[in-house]
């Protein structure tokens, strides 16, 4: 397997740029090289690109915070559909070194089977944890 390391590296751009609309961007299998895949500015639709017979690498941009500061956080987010391979899988952990060749900074990486751990509370509430101060604490 090989990467299209400069056409990943613009989409990767893209979602680390907080001017831009786009906040999620895949990387998929074209035959043996991992590729850009979609992008869009709205997370579900994101969502549906995670379908059961599909394996897929994507970098995500999460706004988080709270009154007092907003940031930009990001995820590295491994979806294996359950209709996978066993070959396919095992290759798909030696495929992610590949894709952080580009994507290399990220608060928290996820390797996803379930859908419903795609979902956009989960992951901002383990992106959270991994982010230090939380300010909101004193308005719970």
């Amino acid at each position: 397997t090989k990467i299209d390391k400069e056409a990943c590296r613009e989409a990767y751009n893209l979602v680390r740029d907080d001017g831009s609309a786009v906040i999620w961007v895949t990387f998929k299998y074209d035959g043996s090289t991992i590729v850009p895949g979609e992008q869009g500015a709205e997370y579900e639709h994101f969502i549906q690109q995670c379908t059961d017979d599909v394996r897929l690498f994507a970098f995500v941009r999460f706004t988080t915070g709270d009154a007092m500061s907003k940031r930009s956080k990001f995820a590295l987010i491994t979806w294996i559909g359950e209709n996978v391979s066993g070959l396919q899988r095992a290759k798909t952990g030696t495929d992610k070194t590949l894709v952080k060749e580009v994507v290399q900074n990220f608060a928290k990486e996820f390797v996803i089977s379930d859908r419903k751990e795609l979902e956009e509370d989960f992951i901002k509430s383990e992106l959270k944890k991994a982010g230090g101060a939380n300010y909101d604490a004193q308005t719970e």
